[in-house]
């Protein structure tokens, strides 16, 4: 599915998902839905459905399991938490620059360690609208979600597997998008950029900026605090994590 997003400050954008689990259920990357008040799932036969709010999140690992407002039978796509071996084959659908439900396809090009925990390094294209997007092996199976782009480079996407969405409980009541607020941050991986359309403004402890003199206070304020900023100039997109001494 596609979901259409719209964040804490007004803005819109396009990310991925999946439907597992349950047939009410959906799994993404957290940072699709981390800053959102309003959120809705589109099917390819152009059906609708709102999402009410989120189960279950892990910000590090970048998963969430959100809940739809019904239940669509019938739909659910087939998990495998088992780690896949290096040059498999790999399939992403998602909505790369809006354009929903395209199918890529590359290989697994590597696991590697990052932020603690193993990524798929796929080479699949992946573009802002990807985040999200089911990573299918050649068996229609889930391996995992297309989460993150190396900057300034071709080709180097990391996928999260699905056995990392075994660290969530799909059995919580969701909390709604009221109730979550603006209250997440990024992952703190340093050169990432952030699979959703359209990308990222530049954000200080979650918090849009608005102009350099607030962006300038709003640094001051986050004294001995991690901050993660996102920097876009001349169509590139670079996002640095530090504590501000």
């Amino acid at each position: 599915m596609s979901l259409e997003v719209e964040n804490q400050t007004g803005e819109r954008y396009v990310g991925s998902a999946v439907l597992a689990l349950a047939d009410d259920v959906v799994l993404t990357t957290w940072h699709v839905v981390a800053d959102a008040r309003s959120v809705w799932a589109v099917f390819a036969d152009g059906q609708r459905v709102k999402v009410i709010g989120c189960i279950d999140h892990d910000s590090r690992r970048d998963v969430a399991l959100l809940k739809l407002e019904k239940g669509l039978p019938h739909r659910q796509a087939a998990l495998c938490r088992k780690m896949q071996s290096i040059a498999s084959r790999a399939y992403v659908i998602g909505a790369p620059k809006g354009y929903d439900f395209s199918i890529s396809d590359g290989l697994i090009s590597q696991i590697r360690s990052v932020d603690g925990f193993s990524q798929y390094q796929v080479s699949c294209p992946i573009s802002p609208g990807n985040s999200g997007s089911p990573v299918f092996n050649q068996r229609g199976e889930v391996i995992g979600v297309a989460a993150w782009t190396k900057a300034d480079a071709q080709n180097v996407n990391f996928a999260i597997p699905a056995r990392e969405f075994s660290q969530l409980v799909a059995s919580k009541p969701p909390a709604t998008w009221d109730q979550l607020g603006a209250i997440a941050q990024p992952p703190s991986t340093s050169t990432l950029v952030k699979a959703r359309q359209p990308a990222l403004q530049a954000v200080v402890d979650g918090v849009p900026a608005g102009g350099y003199s607030a962006f300038s206070k709003r640094l001051n304020e986050a004294a001995g605090k991690p901050v993660t900023i996102i920097v876009q100039e001349e169509g590139k997109t670079n996002i640095y994590s530090f504590t501000i001494k």
